[in-house]
């Protein structure tokens, strides 16, 4: 909390008077209310998505189209982190590109506002767009507050950015779903434009506490190399257009047939760029061996979000058609399930945190290898445990809530297990030429999964039903397997690490 001295009454230079957030830089506030704001906007749009995609008064797809463009529309967000992460350090800067992210997402959530079906899905590539471009730079900015990573502050810091993050994703659905199923869904939309213009406001008003390198281009393009970037991106955008002008000249096109370019993309870049950082003769023997071993972290790390991320399609659908969504007798909208994760994200971060101190004081703490392992198999025994409801909707009733919170419950388990170990090996494993590119390698692992999702519930690819309790026990099987693979190979894996542990 910034103290109650005024800029005037102490002079700057006197250590120890300067005004802070919690003991850290006021910077923070402004990053860390940002952030909040947006995690606002995008959980609550991304609440009600499904939800409206398949209501008679929304666009009332099928369930497999609706699960489609979800996922398609998650991995998108991921696979846009790396371009955002490119225009911060070659155009514009991390501050700037925040702010023109900001605009992007709060014109994108107004374009969901409008009641017309071509504006909904021009919104959802702008919130895509935006958010791709601010989840690059927000936490580089955070970064930035500090000097360096030696600074004692820093990791309290990103804590509390952390909590930012999930405070504004657990309040989201409360709010914004609440309006979007019981009012108007064009209006919770438009709740969640308010939200990013509140952060967008706040974020250029308290600007002027941001560090001075948050506004510098790290490596700025050269005029012959803005000219080269340009004409590669009209190249792609001409080839864009004409795809889509011959498929829909010729009578083919279709929502489902557009979406296939899009998955496909997200499941090849992935591949193309792991191959590149592979196959570059830059790296030093340890440093390749470590990318072989951090393929094996990638690959489960795909099944993994592949199946966790099914919680705001597949079973939010599942809420909402077969579940009785009372507690005691009170009934509550189906979006407030995405509030569930948030907040037991808050309540059990420290506790992990806690307990892998007690552990590695005694001597015991799991290495990275069987956390990693731990989390898919968590995720696969959600599947399996939604297996009870799904069972419950077959036999012709209504399963009760708290099914669905314990799925949750187990998930949230998982990820506690399984992400923070893997931001923090993506840094260790990072050959030093890609030491800043590969965190946006760990979040293509997010991309190809949701693609595999897109892919196979698009019915004009795979058509799967994957509330069909075939298989959700088959996603579940594989994930257990993807993780006992991980923790019977972990010697070898260990081996590939080298000296990270």
């Amino acid at each position: 909390m910034a103290s109650s001295l005024t800029k005037d009454s102490v002079r700057p230079e006197t250590p120890g008077t300067e005004k802070t957030f919690f003991g850290h830089p006021r910077g923070l506030a402004t990053l860390f209310m940002t952030e909040m704001w947006e995690r606002f906007s995008y959980y609550g749009m991304r609440a009600l998505l499904p939800l409206y995609l398949v209501a008679p008064g929304g666009l009332h797809l099928s369930a497999g189209t609706a699960t489609a463009i979800y996922s398609v529309y998650l991995s998108l967000v991921y696979l846009l982190a790396l371009p955002g992460g490119w225009v911060a350090d070659r155009l514009l800067g991390p501050r700037k590109t925040v702010a023109v992210s900001g605009l992007i997402i709060m014109l994108g959530h107004l374009c969901l506002a409008l009641p017309v079906a071509a504006s909904f899905y021009v919104g959802l590539v702008l919130v895509a767009i935006g958010s791709g471009l601010l989840k690059a730079n927000i936490s580089t900015m955070v970064g930035h507050l500090y000097k360096g990573v030696d600074d004692p502050r820093r990791d309290g810091g990103f804590t509390l950015f952390y909590i930012g993050i999930n405070l504004g994703a657990f309040i989201a659905p409360l709010a914004i779903g609440t309006v979007g199923e019981n009012v108007n869904w064009h209006l919770g939309f438009a709740l969640a434009a308010l939200g990013m213009a509140l952060g967008l406001v706040q974020y250029l008003l308290g600007g002027r506490h941001l560090a001075a390198q948050s506004n510098e281009v790290p490596t700025p393009l050269s005029a012959e190399e803005k000219k080269a970037t340009l004409r590669k991106g009209l190249i792609w955008l001409a080839i864009a257009v004409v795809f889509y002008a011959l498929v829909g000249g010729t009578g083919h096109f279709t929502l489902n047939w557009a979406l296939i370019p899009l998955t496909v993309i997200g499941l090849i870049v992935p591949i193309l760029v792991i191959a590149r950082i592979y196959r570059d003769k830059d790296l030093e023997p340890a440093e390749r061996s470590k990318v072989s071993a951090y393929i094996w972290f990638f690959v489960a790390a795909a099944v993994f979000w592949m199946i966790y991320d099914q919680g705001g399609s597949t079973l939010s659908l599942f809420a909402d058609s077969s579940a009785k969504n009372t507690i005691a007798g009170w009934k509550f909208p189906v979006s407030w399930y995405q509030s569930v994760n948030p907040i037991m994200i808050m309540a059990l971060a420290p506790v992990f945190a806690w307990l892998w101190l007690w552990l590695n004081r005694r001597g015991k703490e799991p290495s990275t290898i069987v956390k990693f392992g731990s989390g898919l198999v968590l995720v696969g025994a959600s599947f399996f445990l939604f297996l009870a409801p799904l069972s419950i909707a077959e036999g012709g009733h209504k399963a009760a809530a708290m099914w669905l919170v314990a799925i949750y419950f187990v998930q949230t388990v998982g990820e506690l297990a399984l992400s923070p170990v893997g931001l923090s090996v993506t840094t260790k494993m990072a050959p030093k030429k890609y030491a800043s590119q590969m965190m946006g390698v760990w979040f293509l692992a997010v991309t190809a999964g949701d693609s595999i999702t897109a892919l196979l519930s698009n019915p004009a690819v795979g058509g799967v039903n994957l509330d069909k309790m075939g298989f959700v026990a088959l996603e579940a099987i594989l994930a257990v397997v993807a993780g006992v693979a991980v923790w019977i190979y972990r010697k070898k894996v260990k081996a590939l690490m080298g000296s990270v542990n």
